[in-house]
């Protein structure tokens, strides 16, 4: 079912599965989208990595994200575009920006246990019941229902992160950090550069991120550039020297001798691979 506003807003939710890979593998611009898997062994490409969903596992995508569906057994899409929610410009209410969306180099993913599956399920069915109702109150509802849904994602993803050890004041800044990183990486390679737009030190953000018990900051900015490269090389035709450009190396060796540490293979090697 999809609801579609006067102004191009839109949201859509559909069960998906091996005969309706096509509407997984395809992402408009400015869409973003969560997938709940509702059965094991689901097989799926994303960024060029390989990834298995079982039951009840929850992942959140962009518009960025490139992928190729191996095998799809069932699972519910909620997809929506920017004008009908925005996350970034909503970030107060959600609290997503820099979690969920914008700010991970790897797929975020929720595994429910059954009290978070039956609270999802309830607000999924309000959500399908929203999208049959024809009023005046029908966007705002269905905004309402997405929120709260966002909401306890995002909750359970911080609780099964180490987010769950840090205050408030830390967990915000660490959203940011992965946001900004999201937004300049391609032009800002050092943990410097964003350690001033956030008026920290780069220290401190060392520290913090250690306490998080992820990536250092510096790695964080190399495995967002790496995940790109990863994108480009298999995604496009650009050649290795437009990528290393596009990417903000001064040139293409400094390029390859960092692809080459981070994957273990050099571009062309990763491109030609089978």
């Amino acid at each position: 079912m999809k609801f579609q506003g006067k102004n191009n807003e839109y949201i859509e939710v559909s069960v998906v599965d091996r005969t309706k890979t096509i509407e997984l593998n395809n992402s408009k611009s400015s869409e973003l989208s969560l997938v709940w898997f509702k059965n094991d062994n689901n097989k799926i490409n994303i960024d060029a990595v390989d990834y298995k969903f079982n039951s009840n596992e929850i992942i959140s995508l962009t518009e960025f994200h490139k992928i190729k569906t191996q095998q799809l057994n069932e699972a519910v899409l909620i997809r929506w575009n920017r004008s009908f929610y925005c996350v970034v410009d909503h970030d107060s209410e959600v609290g997503c920006k820099g979690i969920l969306y914008y700010g991970a180099s790897s797929v975020p993913r929720m595994k429910l246990n059954e009290n978070d599956t039956d609270i999802l399920e309830t607000i999924l069915k309000m959500l399908n019941i929203e999208l049959r109702s024809k009023d005046n109150l029908q966007l705002e509802m269905l905004q309402m229902m997405l929120k709260r849904l966002l909401i306890i994602c995002t909750r359970i993803y911080k609780s099964q992160q180490t987010y769950v050890d840090l205050n408030n004041k830390s967990r915000d800044v660490i959203r940011e950090y992965n946001f900004l990183v999201e937004q300049h990486f391609k032009t800002k390679h050092a943990v410097k550069d964003y350690a001033d737009l956030l008026y920290k030190s780069p220290k401190t953000l060392s520290n913090l991120f250690k306490k998080y018990g992820e990536a250092s900051p510096l790695h964080f900015i190399q495995n967002r550039i790496v995940l790109e490269a990863r994108r480009l090389l298999t995604y496009t035709e650009k050649s290795i020297s437009e990528i290393s450009y596009e990417l903000g190396f001064s040139d293409l060796q400094s390029f390859s001798r960092f692809f080459r540490n981070k994957e273990g293979v050099s571009p062309q090697k990763f491109r030609s691979r089978e």
